[in-house]
């Protein structure tokens, strides 16, 4: 087997072992972020409730939040999502992708947003 073959199947294998990487990712992604959306949207409506309630202005910090246990409850969910990395799992496909491109960058090459390799044409030598 030539040289080029070699190289040129190592590329096919990368390529193979990316897109695998990024399209195991994707339902990951896609779950994290409806329950990113779904945490946001009730941690929403219950400021909502919570800042248009007349008593809140009325009473303390504490007793206020105590009074809407909705906002309350959602606002700590919101919270423990981020301190467990939630935010991490909903850019990963995008993080590992930039990384990638970084590296193929030394090599004149890049990839799209599903890991198929881009191959850019050799730097011509102007003398």
């Amino acid at each position: 087997m030539s040289l080029e073959q070699t190289a040129c199947d190592d590329l096919k294998a990368f390529e193979r072992r990316l897109t695998e990487v990024i399209t195991f990712l994707q339902p990951q992604t896609k779950k994290w972020r409806l329950i990113l959306a779904i945490s946001s949207l009730l941690t929403a409506i219950g400021a909502f409730q919570w800042l248009t309630d007349p008593l809140t202005s009325q009473v303390t910090f504490v007793q206020s939040l105590v009074n809407h246990p909705f906002f309350t409850v959602n606002c700590i969910v919101l919270l423990l999502l981020f301190f467990m990395g939630i935010h991490k799992r909903v850019v990963a496909p995008q993080i590992i992708i930039s990384r990638v491109r970084q590296v193929l960058a030394d090599f004149n090459m890049s990839c799209d947003d599903n890991g198929r390799l881009i191959l850019r044409p050799r730097p011509t030598t102007m003398s």
